[in-house]
């Protein structure tokens, strides 16, 4: 590599991008691998219509890879590259998301599992990190042609992209965008941080932390199936593994309200229907897919606010009393407004036996609480404490 070429990649990622694996700022000595090219084109403000926005706008490692910037939305969705838009759905973590599976129909459960987004309709990491630049509402470039045009003017690119993927890769704008997707997803398979497994929890499964007592008997509630229904979907592999992602990646309708500031906030109609999973193409317009959506990860639940698929509740708290609600009577305010829990916002395919669990009490609520913070990875426990 030339000193120009090292002038350039010093000067091109922006200083968060060295944080985020505390890297040198230098040209490390194997060269710039595809994981490292991925980080970089994470980090492109030119790959935004009016490069005013990246990958980590909304997904940034500062706060646990989702959008905490104050915004008119209030941080329920994110602020596009044009600044009067905004998306329908809160921004997801990117923590974790390397282990979902492909998105894919399973016979022997018959029901849809894994893919990316709240509806699944990227089957993978590649397909996924392809949506965001060409999704009017998000970084807005036009088309996949002038995206490829960004990439191949730039010399950099035009350097690594020829070295991983090949001369035949400036043969078509599909080659030369799979190729930017391509390293989008090897740098969040590739990179330690975008799953560390090194929160508090995992600690506890090596021996390196003592659980508070308050802690576990959250953990016993979480995963006792008798006395909760946390763990039937926000469970993939067997207890105490320690690679436990919580959750089982499938499709759940579990009542969610309308979020009505944000339906006002996008001047939408009052009708407004999310259809979840209904508008992933590969369901094939099947109805009963209609208002679903996956379930998301609990890892760094606690500083991932605000929560569902709307952001309709702003709080951790609030979430556990609305699922407890549709067991315990005495449960009949949402905490956040002081007013009923408003009705779901599409009933038709509500997985109503998952929802059925006994009654519990604000202490074990509190248990559960305190161990879902366990699940905060150790970089994000300085956001538990500012809140």
């Amino acid at each position: 590599m030339n000193r120009l070429f090292i002038m350039l990649f010093a000067a091109w990622i922006p200083f968060s991008a060295f944080a985020l694996e505390k890297e040198a700022r230098e040209m490390p000595k194997g060269g710039i691998d595809k994981a490292l090219l991925g980080q970089i084109l994470f980090f492109d403000n030119n790959l935004s219509f009016h490069g005013n926005q990246n990958c980590s706008s909304c997904h940034s490692p500062d706060t646990a890879f989702v959008d905490l910037r104050e915004n008119s939305a209030d941080k329920m969705v994110s602020q596009g590259d044009d600044p009067k838009l905004f998306g329908t759905r809160n921004a997801p973590t990117m923590l974790y998301a390397s282990y979902a599976p492909e998105f894919h129909y399973d016979d022997k459960i018959q029901d849809y599992v894994g893919g990316q987004f709240w509806d699944g309709r990227a089957k993978d990491l590649a397909e996924q990190a392809g949506g965001p630049p060409i999704n009017p509402v998000e970084m807005g470039i036009p088309n996949k042609l002038s995206v490829a045009k960004r990439i191949i003017n730039t010399p950099m690119y035009f350097t690594l992209f020829t070295q991983h993927y090949g001369k035949d890769t400036w043969q078509s704008v599909d080659s030369v965008y799979s190729a930017m997707e391509d390293a989008l997803a090897v740098f969040q398979q590739e990179k330690r941080l975008l799953h560390p497994f090194d929160s508090k929890y995992d600690k506890s499964l090596q021996g390196k932390y003592a659980m508070t007592a308050q802690e576990k008997r959250g953990k016993q509630l979480f995963f006792d199936n008798t006395k909760t229904n946390c763990s039937n979907c926000h469970q993939a592999q067997d207890a105490e593994h320690t690679e436990e992602t919580f959750t089982n990646y499938r499709y759940y309708n579990m009542g969610v309200p309308k979020n009505r500031r944000l339906i006002a906030h996008n001047q939408l109609s009052e009708d407004f229907i999310d259809n979840g999973l209904l508008d992933n193409p590969m369901v094939n317009g099947d109805q009963r897919q209609k208002g679903k959506f996956k379930v998301p990860t609990l890892r760094n639940i606690a500083v991932t606010a605000p929560y569902m698929h709307n952001g309709v509740f702003k709080h951790l708290r609030t979430v556990l009393e609305y699922f407890d609600h549709f067991n315990n009577p005495a449960r009949k305010l949402n905490p956040e407004t002081q007013q009923p829990w408003e009705a779901p916002e599409y009933a038709a395919t509500m997985n109503l036996e998952e929802l059925k669990a006994p009654p519990l009490s604000d202490e074990q609520l509190d248990d559960l609480e305190a161990f879902l913070k366990t699940l905060t990875d150790e970089r994000y426990e300085t956001l538990l404490k500012q809140q």
